[in-house]
């Protein structure tokens, strides 16, 4: 399985612009730029660490729910929120972290059991795997809808 997107940058750095797709089709010439990646400049667009954390929340959705199902429960609803870190060390921009935030409506697991379900979950999903980076992860059972 391999999957592909492709970016095109003009420009200098700070005043240049580009953009970015997904052979799938799921985003096609979204534009990205130094201001919103590195100065919170508002507007349409994306950085490649909002691209990361998306990658993450559903990636580890999937593997969550795969290891539910390994252990004989089926989740109603898993909701995931990623929040990728970029920060400088060294002196150069640097993905530090990567925090999960997940909340699960799910019948018949006990929190103990449904901790150490999320806590192998966030091991071995493939993104998770990928990152050389501290991710942490806030698991939670829920009755609420997303």
């Amino acid at each position: 399985m391999k999957s592909t997107a492709t970016a095109v940058w003009q420009g200098a750095l700070k005043d240049g612009t580009g953009k970015i797709s997904a052979a799938g089709g799921a985003f096609t010439d979204t534009p990205y730029n130094y201001g919103k990646r590195f100065e919170g400049a508002t507007g349409p667009g994306t950085t490649p660490e909002e691209l990361i954390a998306a990658a993450h929340a559903s990636c580890f959705s999937m593997a969550l729910s795969a290891e539910l199902g390994k252990a004989g429960f089926t989740p109603h609803q898993i909701r995931t929120e990623a929040v990728v870190t970029l920060k400088p060390v060294d002196g150069k921009p640097t993905v530090t972290g990567s925090h999960l935030t997940t909340r699960v409506r799910i019948d018949g697991i006990d929190d103990a059991k449904f901790q150490e379900i999320a806590a192998g979950a966030k091991a071995g999903c493939p993104i998770s795997r990928l990152l050389d980076t501290e991710i942490t992860l806030d698991a939670a059972l829920t009755d609420e809808a997303a």
